[in-house]
């Protein structure tokens, strides 16, 4: 666990420890000392700008783990004017390490779904430090989809270091918890902005973060794995993990470049947890002047974008590798439902190849596949009595009927029966 001052913070601490000496002397001896503290002040922000101002990207990442940072609580209480928690999953139980539930937001009603880590010992335990478990996606999923059922946004903070990796998580089912979630906010018609604030690990990161624009506190990160656990796989040490912060590009910088989020919303100087008050307005500027872009885009449009927008991640050479396909004009209602569908992927060779392959192998099996028709045995002549005076009505009924028996059986009609 950090404590308060983090390694690189230590040139801060002395100035600190006097400026806090100075008032606690002033106060009690009743002197004027703000020209002392003024002095102390300066230099503590002159050293204080020049830490923060050229971090490196494990630096960074300590500074999002810091105990003070604020958390998603946090920030609905100072976001929201009205906060109306949800709780459990409605199959196993509640899972403190994701909160959840309905707000009003600069006057609007909204879903907020988010991390939360505790402050002390005892509420670390019993969030499981932010790690979700299955039920906790479930409990997620649950007001999504009351969010979408009365057409209300969502907003999702995230700030985890990974989901559950106990056995009874595994047992109930982590894995498809992950996925499910994901894939239900790839439905969701009304729009969702996701924001990283601290920690954007692993699975417990990507469960929450499918939505329309993801944005990034400066000092967050975003990362397929923690840097200890990627020094611990490759090199069996966790000595690495500085060197490997680096190689991974999991800073919010990083992230920008590479297309993966839309905004980096800047920090208080020294982390969002020295001034938690600015960080929260800055934070709240940013989601409103998003969600009005939003809120006036049509379901299709915001699914469709929200597609396109996952779909070419990692497209570093900046080619675009998959577009809107805009339907062709068509006359009536009627030709409209024959439109092309609204995907496609811009054609390559090995796809053109792989395609007419297919078309190949299913022409072959249609042809190969037509059925066999069996030729039903001729049916005998039958007597209705015309030629022959001295045959009865019950021989014209039995005839045709001995005629369809034998035709199954490939047998020969029954003869008809004269009177006696």
């Amino acid at each position: 666990m950090l404590s308060r001052w983090l390694p690189f913070e230590k040139p801060l601490v002395e100035i600190e420890e006097q400026i806090e000496e100075l008032k606690r002397l002033a106060a009690r001896e009743n002197l004027d000392l703000s020209s002392q503290i003024g002095r102390l002040a300066e230099r503590h922000h002159a050293v204080m700008k020049e830490i923060f101002t050229g971090l490196t990207p494990w630096e960074k990442v300590q500074l999002a783990r810091h105990p003070k940072r604020p958390y998603t609580l946090d920030y609905i209480g100072a976001l929201c004017s009205q906060w109306i928690e949800i709780h459990g999953d409605r199959a196993f139980g509640d899972d403190g390490a994701i909160v959840a539930g309905l707000g009003r937001f600069n006057g609007r009603s909204v879903a907020i779904i988010g991390n939360q880590k505790g402050r002390d010992t005892k509420e670390r335990q019993e969030r499981n430090f932010g790690q979700p478990s299955p039920e906790g996606f479930r409990k997620a999923e649950r007001v999504m989809e009351l969010a979408s059922r009365y057409n209300r946004p969502i907003l999702s903070f995230i700030d985890t270091p990974g989901a559950a990796c106990s056995p009874a998580a595994e047992e109930r089912g982590i894995s498809e918890a992950i996925a499910h979630s994901q894939w239900l906010m790839s439905q969701l018609p009304v729009p969702i902005i996701v924001v990283i604030t601290g920690e954007g690990c692993s699975g417990g990161a990507i469960a929450t973060a499918l939505g329309d624009r993801v944005l990034m506190l400066e000092n967050s990160y975003y990362s397929v794995i923690a840097p200890e656990s990627c020094s611990s796989i490759l090199y069996r040490d966790n000595s690495k993990a500085p060197e490997l912060s680096a190689d991974l590009r999991i800073t919010s910088d990083d992230a920008k470049r590479l297309g993966i989020i839309e905004e980096i919303l800047p920090e208080p100087l020294g982390g969002a947890h020295r001034n938690a008050a600015q960080m929260s307005r800055t934070l709240g500027e940013a989601i409103e002047r998003h969600l009005s872009e939003l809120v006036g885009v049509a379901p299709d449009e915001l699914l469709e974008a929200r597609y396109l927008r996952f779909r070419n991640l990692g497209d570093y050479e900046g080619k675009v590798l998959y577009e809107a396909q805009k339907p062709a004009p068509v006359a009536d209602a009627a030709a409209s439902k024959k439109a092309a569908p609204r995907r496609k992927a811009v054609a390559t060779s090995s796809k053109s190849a792989l395609a007419k392959n297919t078309a190949g192998k299913e022409s072959a099996v249609k042809t190969s596949a037509r059925p066999r028709v069996r030729k039903a045995s001729p049916a005998p002549e039958i007597n209705d009595g015309a030629s022959n005076g001295n045959a009865t009505n019950s021989s014209a009924i039995e005839a045709p009927r001995a005629a369809l028996n034998g035709a199954a059986m490939n047998a020969s009609a029954t003869p008809a029966v004269e009177d006696a």
